[in-house]
């Protein structure tokens, strides 16, 4: 058999057919280079834009030469009062007030330093302030932002400020969030400028970023699903942004779209897998005890809100209607289960303790031991047993045993939780459980976190003092 060799070119040939591809290839890489430090030079020595926030900037000036110069002064002139009231309960459901406020003497003045890998975002003013916050912003420029993550002078929002499922929020309900913000008390305060490192400080490297991570667009119903499950999609997906901590991210910090809600860590603290998944999610959870953990804090025998959740429970999902709630619940009973290679669902681990005080009665303590310091320190609330105090009344000291943060596969919110203690406030219950970070050492917390996982939940879920050290150093 011979071989057809009429389509074989000559070496040489083949060396002149690639040099005018690598000649328009390094035409290409020298021009980016260029621009990349003309964009550098642009930063540092250019005209003095000062972008400190990641949805309006502070220092904002009317683009729209048509708009009347008092037409931001009086916008409740044009707002009716439903409008408002719904666009301050929308604003409730995005849970705006978390980020925008770092004082609450200063509700929604921004100033909250937010750390990422890359450097401290710290969020904006958006009062109707005119020099320091949105108050000289056009409804156009309003609507940009929240849906194309674009500022008033065109600079580019970094997706600390979760545009990328803002931007599946109607205009209707986008306009209505805007019209209640019109309504506060202007609050003249310009927050810190973010500190990120470069080359992250220069926003038009977001262009790339949102190539693939950013898909501009409203939310679109689905005709086969139910209204309710199109408006619990609408919501999670959306304002309530629940994708931003349940789901884990990519090199570049994007989401990762293939592993929705299936939990990842935010600030030390584990924001778990919510996935209908019966071992490592909430699929053996009805709906009445996960509309009750969104509404209350608290699913007795399930979990007990804490840290950022317990944040979000007490400023956002709290408030949302019945039926809110209810949709919610049905959209995340629907998604995709993903299994994270649990066993065992995190709530049903454990048993009451049952010699344990007899067992020191009389015993010298030499060294740092679990059982003392959790019986000195968490028994008076939670009983020695574990069992806890009030059963599943709403001011409840809760049971450790059948406890998700005993239970889950890491003990980071056990340790978080008792570094930084609980503070969640509902219409049910005002809880509270001081923070024993200032009382206790690293090894002592770690000796009390393994003691409780051990007795009371997952026994293979343990904490290292070092890894103790790490958390307390979390913001």
């Amino acid at each position: 058999m011979t071989k057809n060799i009429s389509h074989v070119q000559p070496a040489d040939a083949l060396v002149q057919n690639t040099r005018p591809r690598r000649f328009r290839v390094a035409t290409l890489a020298t021009v980016f280079s260029l621009f990349a430090l003309y964009v550098a030079w642009h930063e540092v020595h250019g005209p003095a834009a000062r972008h400190n926030d990641e949805l309006p900037i502070t220092q904002a000036r009317a683009d729209d030469a048509s708009q009347p110069a008092d037409a931001a002064a009086t916008p409740t002139a044009v707002a009716s009062s439903d409008l408002v009231k719904r666009g301050e309960y929308l604003a409730r459901v995005g849970d705006c007030a978390a980020c925008h406020t770092a004082d609450k003497a200063r509700p929604f003045a921004g100033g909250l330093p937010i750390n990422t890998p890359v450097g401290t975002i710290v969020t904006p003013n958006i009062t109707p302030d005119p020099d320091t916050g949105i108050g000289q912003w056009s409804d156009a420029d309003f609507l940009r932002a929240m849906h194309e993550g674009v500022g008033k002078s065109g600079e580019r929002l970094y997706p600390a400020f979760p545009y990328v499922e803002y931007t599946k929020v109607t205009d209707q309900d986008v306009l209505a969030i805007r019209a209640y913000l019109n309504t506060l008390t202007p609050i003249h305060y310009a927050p810190p400028s973010n500190t990120l490192k470069f080359p992250f400080n220069l926003r038009w490297l977001m262009v790339f970023w949102n190539l693939f991570n950013f898909d501009e667009g409203r939310f679109v119903p689905d005709p086969k699903q139910s209204a309710e499950l199109n408006r619990g999609a609408y919501l999670v997906q959306g304002l309530a942004h629940c994708e931003e901590c349940h789901t884990p991210r990519n090199f570049m910090q994007g989401l990762k779209m293939s592993s929705r809600f299936s939990g990842a860590v935010q600030a030390g603290w584990h924001a778990y897998n919510i996935t209908p998944d019966k071992n490592s999610g909430v699929g053996n959870w009805s709906d009445d005890e996960l509309a009750a953990y969104l509404s209350t804090g608290a699913a007795p025998g399930r979990a007990n809100a804490a840290g950022p959740m317990a944040e979000v429970v007490t400023d956002s999902t709290q408030y949302l209607t019945r039926e809110d709630v209810g949709s919610i619940v049905t959209y995340l009973h629907s998604v995709p289960p993903i299994n994270g290679g649990e066993s065992r669902p995190r709530d049903q681990w454990g048993n009451p303790a049952v010699d344990d005080v007899t067992a020191l009665r009389g015993t010298t303590i030499n060294a740092v031991n679990g059982a003392q310091l959790f019986i000195a320190n968490c028994a008076t609330c939670h009983n020695w047993t574990g069992q806890g105090v009030g059963a599943s009344e709403p001011g409840a000291y809760p049971s450790l045993i059948h406890n998700s943060a005993v239970g889950a596969s890491d003990a980071n919110n056990l340790a978080m939780v008792i570094l930084h203690g609980v503070s969640r406030t509902t219409k049910q219950a005002d809880v509270l459980m001081p923070a024993f970070g200032t009382q206790l050492t690293d090894d002592q917390v770690a000796a009390i976190t393994n003691y409780v996982t051990k007795q009371f939940g997952n026994p293979q879920s343990t904490v290292t003092v070092d890894q103790v050290a790490k958390l307390r150093a979390q913001q």
